[in-house]
């Protein structure tokens, strides 16, 4: 098949393409490289680099024709959007519904929609949070992806159009930015290994349901052919303190800081986790990488890039 994938030069979406790729799938990638980067992206893919919301993307859909879009390209700092609401509806809203016309227009197969578990529910009724929790994010981030999603199912009622929804939970791995703003693995991992000094937000006691990107990458791969019209949490159904991911961390990097705590941040939630056995039932989906091993292999990566 031949699947364009949306912000695949960044973290996620350049993990989901190699795991296209190595499938034997012809891969197209679209990302204007404001956060992903180049380097991230398979010589094997063809790289457009281009916004979302440009006219110019009809230009990709016209001379490639996808069989399948798959759609990681966001904004997605919890903390940029407390501030910039604006841009966060502009990008991930209009510029998802530009996405999704096109892929109407030029009759793409099926539209798989990375959104946020971390972020819809808002702060869980309780917990672990599945599919049928109230939608009532926090931020103008959640917001805008929860918003997004309501496009599907209307666009599938009168157009036809084929879709599956993966909210993920706190993803981790290899390639995530040490130096964003979101991120928490990675921007620990980053500070811990050039020794300078970690900051906790908030008492670390926030409980947070973190998966590991190799297994948020089988997700997709999976949904090519399962989860026709769905919305499947991808998570662990656990959670972990930011506090232990912290030890956690400082044990594998060898880190002699204590931790340091910081003000708490306005619009996250305090703890949530996800319920996946829909996606266990219906995709065929579970987490294979503990935390454990997930954090090791990211120790790892970084420190090859020390």
């Amino acid at each position: 098949m031949k699947i364009l994938v949306t912000g695949g030069a960044g973290f996620i979406g350049s993990h989901v393409a190699d795991a296209y790729l190595a499938e034997g799938h012809d891969v197209l990638v679209v990302d204007d490289l404001s956060t992903g980067k180049e380097g991230n992206v398979d010589p094997r893919a063809r790289l457009y680099r281009l916004d979302i919301r440009a006219a110019e993307l009809e230009h990709v859909f016209e001379t490639e024709r996808p069989d399948v879009v798959n759609h990681h390209a966001a904004k997605a700092s919890v903390r940029e959007s407390m501030v910039k609401p604006v841009l966060y509806a502009d990008v991930n809203v209009l510029g998802s519904l530009n996405l999704l016309d096109l892929s109407r227009k030029y009759q793409v197969r099926k539209f798989i929609y990375a959104s946020t578990g971390g972020a819809v529910y808002g702060e869980p009724q309780y917990l672990p949070a599945d599919e049928s929790h109230p939608v009532c994010p926090l931020d103008p981030y959640g917001a805008s992806k929860a918003a997004f999603e309501h496009y599907l199912p209307l666009y599938h009622t009168q157009y036809g159009a084929s879709f599956t929804v993966l909210r993920y939970a706190n993803v981790y791995g290899p390639r995530q930015d040490p130096l964003g703003e979101a991120g928490v693995v990675a921007i620990f991992t980053g500070q811990m290994l050039r020794g300078e000094q970690a900051v906790i937000n908030g008492s670390g006691e926030q409980e947070r349901d973190f998966v590991y990107v190799g297994d948020v990458s089988r997700a997709n791969i999976l949904a090519l052919d399962r989860g026709e019209g769905g919305i499947y949490n991808i998570g662990t159904g656990m959670g972990t303190s930011i506090n232990e991911i912290f030890a956690r961390l400082k044990d594998a990097t060898n880190y002699q800081s204590s931790a340091v705590h910081g003000p708490a941040k306005a619009g996250e939630v305090f703890k949530v986790y996800l319920d996946a056995e829909k996606a266990a039932s219906e995709l065929g989906w579970r987490p294979r990488t503990g935390l454990e091993e997930g954090l090791r292999r990211t120790v790892e990566y970084f420190r090859t890039l020390a």
